[in-house]
């Protein structure tokens, strides 16, 4: 008797299949996306005094966004996605999303290098820390860039789910005057949010189908059919984490 430890909490795409049964494996792919569209809010309180002068205050955590759009699709490929939304009780339960634009890292060298290599932090990063040290041998012309998203797997917080996008990088032959040098086999990445969390040494960096951990905006999905009999509708995500 065949049995599965787990329901699959990825949102079906083209390079993702799920099987009848709900699980991972080869099965019906997704549906591929139209369009997305991805918006970071980061809300910022701000007073303007008598004189001036400017006091800036985060008013809250920061979070993404994520719109989107299906071409108009036949039912066999609505049913997929449709499915697993319905399996998550609307914005009960929250699932996964990986967007085909940040699936992997800009440059290729660092993208090939960071699939066959494991990926880590250097040392223990607090919480609110706008930088984090990578070590893994990386060569100099394989490192990550600016716009990279990338999440974090610590061994001692599974908590840590938030998603990260590469803001500046540096290396060891360019780097801020006054900070640590990163060696030759390290990088220094600054990221866009700060860290959510503190952050254990050796934890693994995800470069590769970074996951956008969410929840519907609305309680409430309009599925339109024209009369070729094809399907259209739009998904409103918002980043939640656990």
């Amino acid at each position: 008797m065949a049995t599965f430890t787990s329901f699959n909490d990825r949102l079906p795409d083209p390079t993702f299949s799920v099987t009848d049964t709900g699980t991972v494996g080869a099965g019906s792919s997704g549906p591929g996306f139209a369009s997305t569209a991805v918006t970071s809010n980061r809300p910022v309180q701000v007073s303007r005094t008598n004189s001036g002068r400017g006091i800036h205050r985060e008013s809250s955590a920061h979070f993404w966004e994520i719109n989107i759009s299906y071409h108009p699709m036949l039912r066999e490929d609505f049913d997929t996605v449709n499915s697993f939304l319905d399996s998550r009780n609307g914005r009960l339960k929250p699932f996964y999303v990986v967007l085909p634009q940040y699936s992997k890292p800009k440059n290729a060298a660092f993208a090939t290098f960071s699939l066959a290599n494991v990926i880590k932090t250097q040392g223990i990063h607090t919480a609110g820390s706008s930088a984090i040290m990578l070590s893994a041998a990386i060569p100099i012309t394989a490192y990550p860039r600016p716009g990279d998203f990338f999440t974090i797997s610590d061994p001692s917080d599974i908590n840590h789910q938030k998603t990260y996008k590469v803001t500046r990088v540096e290396t060891n032959a360019l780097y801020q005057l006054g900070s640590t040098q990163p060696s030759t086999s390290q990088v220094r990445v600054h990221i866009m949010p700060p860290l959510t969390k503190v952050t254990s040494s050796l934890s693994v960096i995800n470069w590769h189908n970074p996951k956008f951990r969410v929840i519907q905006k609305n309680d409430v999905i309009e599925t339109q059919l024209s009369t070729d009999n094809l399907y259209s509708f739009q998904l409103s995500l918002e980043e939640i984490l656990p």
